[in-house]
């Protein structure tokens, strides 16, 4: 997938948090953990910071700041493995979750793309959730992927290309 063309976030994501609601009546964020580097972790990986995410560091980052630290650190260390590249891991990640009818695999499916997974591989891992889960992971990971198609497809505006043939 090409860098230039960067497809929005998925339209079916829970809203985002409010945060002047959140740090007006729960607290301001207080752990240690730079939430640019962090935001920025997300952003890289999927382009956007996935609403749950931004709840998890406003909420957990002003009521338990020494949680919310060991969290991330924990995440860092076991979402980037020396041994696997990110697409692997994604991958891995996509199909775990998959399997578990997760919606969070939509997320790592987007993760695995934009690290270049092709959409054969992306196939590949719902025809192994498919043996272990049956249907539901496969309708559930073709939709995912097919989601993500129409994303990309927007946001390289083919449609006018086309159009224009």
């Amino acid at each position: 997938m090409s860098n230039a063309s960067k497809p929005a976030a998925p339209k079916d994501l829970p809203p985002a948090p409010d945060k002047e609601a959140v740090e007006a009546l729960i607290g301001t964020y207080r752990a240690k953990t730079d939430r640019t580097e962090s935001d920025n972790l997300y952003k890289d990986l999927l382009g956007f910071v996935p609403p749950r995410i931004q709840a998890r560091v406003l909420v957990q980052g002003a009521l338990d700041p020494d949680g919310y630290d060991i969290t991330e650190h924990m995440r860092q260390h076991f979402m980037y493995p020396t041994c696997f590249d990110v697409k692997t891991a994604q991958l891995m990640l996509f199909g775990m979750l998959l399997t578990q009818l997760s919606d969070a695999a939509q997320l790592h499916a987007i993760g695995a793309r934009k690290a270049g997974a092709t959409w054969e591989e992306l196939n590949a891992v719902v025809g192994l959730c498919f043996l272990f889960r049956g249907l539901s992971a496969a309708n559930r990971g073709t939709e995912i992927i097919a989601g993500m198609a129409r994303r990309e497809f927007e946001a390289a505006d083919l449609r006018s290309d086309l159009e224009s043939d």
